[in-house]
């Protein structure tokens, strides 16, 4: 059909049509139409295995080394994939570089995605993966939304769980229950031309990695920056807990309706470090981002964003910004949150030390003016961050256009609804409450 007899499409009638192309190019076994390709998709069972012969020290929790976020432990998983070829058998062998040529479409283009989650050891030993089909899945979706190929996601599953099958017993030891690695699954365009074009090769990496707790009451500031602020006569060894966040300006967003907000790609991030940094710089720990001219309130960082208030008619509500304008990442923590709360909070109750009144959960666009409204008027129950990094970080501050917001919490540490979610979602994550989304890994005895 020549090009002027195409119907006209909407931009995103074009984006969901290439994504669907390159799901039937890539990953026929997920498309809808039931199509097959002569070249091959992703397949964990194919994966070969070489072991490290130089095994590293693991840090002691909350050291310098864990709070530099570059310790890796001592293996990692990739597979390339080409255009003629499509994927090849995925290689688990130890961690270290791998050569790419500079012009590398992920250099020049932002051709990359990645997933962030993590494996926890729990009380009981057992090593798992909180709801991972979900990070499985929105990485499918952010691969494809900037044309790098497709996967079934049940296959990156595999791959992820046969890394944490040899590294989780050493890296994860039982010794230490109540901990966790973070988990960074990656693919970038590999190659080896310029052009603004889709990328003919692909590699996709997965690493573990040893992260600190961001969820604790000195939030992103580890122990060396605790020092540093001191010896600026800036004790925030006594700092209020919970997040402080500040608002962003007119000038500057982080994404926009029809754009790719939604998509965890490398291109949602790197805009934003400068402001994060100089934010951190004035002792703020996130970026509250802001979109559009009514200020409506999107996301904390790179967390979701929640507040509890009650409405000038009585009802106590939870409240979050919407998927629907693809502003907003759909996050794991996200979902999770809104399903516990949809299924234990919708009605009123008694815990062991604070009764908690029924809410209602509402996914709606709201504004700093509503937040500022509700604080004013004493409606403003609590406010908290929700992410895999942050996990559920209770808010204490706001600043927002010159004005610092005061946000309550109930127990002095956090609101209420945020620490009996925190509780619900960690007994789940390390094993106190059986649960689906808890998926225990089988992993090997031997350290050798």
């Amino acid at each position: 059909m020549a090009p002027s007899a195409v119907p006209l499409q909407t931009t995103e009638e074009l984006i969901s049509a290439g994504i669907n192309h390159t799901i039937e190019k890539t990953a026929p076994s997920i498309a809808s139409n039931g199509l097959s390709s002569p070249l091959p998709e992703l397949d964990a069972s194919k994966m070969t295995t070489a072991r490290t012969k130089e095994r590293r020290n693991v840090p002691e929790p909350n050291s310098p080394e864990v709070w530099a976020q570059n310790t890796c432990t001592d293996h990692m998983v990739t597979a390339k994939w080409t255009q003629s070829g499509g994927w090849e058998a995925p290689e688990l062998k130890p961690y270290g570089p791998f050569s790419i040529m500079p012009t590398a479409s992920v250099f020049h283009y932002a051709t990359e995605c990645f997933e962030g989650m993590k494996a926890y050891r729990g009380y009981d030993g057992k090593l798992r993966l909180f709801r991972p089909d979900r990070n499985c899945e929105r990485m499918l979706g952010s691969a494809t939304r900037i044309s790098l190929p497709g996967f079934a996601p049940k296959e990156l599953r595999k791959l992820i769980m046969a890394l944490l099958k040899i590294d989780g017993i050493k890296w994860l030891p039982r010794s230490r229950p109540g901990t966790f690695i973070y988990l960074r699954p990656t693919m970038i365009g590999t190659a080896p031309a310029l052009g603004v074009q889709a990328p003919k090769e692909a590699t996709l990496f997965i690493i573990a990695v040893l992260f600190p707790s961001f969820d604790e009451p000195t939030g992103s500031l580890g122990p060396e920056a605790l020092k540093a602020l001191s010896a600026k006569g800036e004790n925030k060894a006594e700092k209020k807990p919970g997040l402080k966040l500040l608002a962003s300006q007119d000038d500057m967003v982080r994404a926009w309706p029809g754009g790719f907000g939604f998509a965890k790609v490398g291109a949602n991030y790197g805009p934003s470090l400068l402001a994060q940094a100089e934010a951190r710089s004035r002792g703020y720990d996130q970026i509250l981002w802001l979109f559009g001219n009514q200020c409506e309130v999107t996301e904390a960082g790179a967390s979701n964003f929640f507040v509890v208030w009650r409405t000038r008619e009585g009802k106590v509500q939870l409240v979050t910004a919407p998927l629907g304008d693809k502003i907003i990442l759909n996050g794991v923590t996200r979902r999770s949150v809104l399903d516990l709360a949809s299924e234990r909070l919708s009605k009123s109750w008694e815990g062991a030390d604070n009764k908690f009144e029924g809410l209602e959960v509402v996914e709606r666009k709201f504004t700093m003016s509503e937040v500022e409204e509700a604080i004013e008027e004493g409606r403003l129950v609590e406010a908290f961050a929700a992410g895999t990094a942050f996990f559920i970080a209770p808010v204490s501050d706001i600043h927002f256009r010159g004005k610092d917001l005061d946000i309550p919490l109930a127990n002095g540490v956090s609101g209420q609804y945020a620490a009996i979610l925190k509780t619900w979602l960690r007994n789940i994550m390390y094993g106190k409450e059986k649960h689906k989304w808890g998926v225990v890994i089988e992993e090997e005895e031997t350290t050798a």
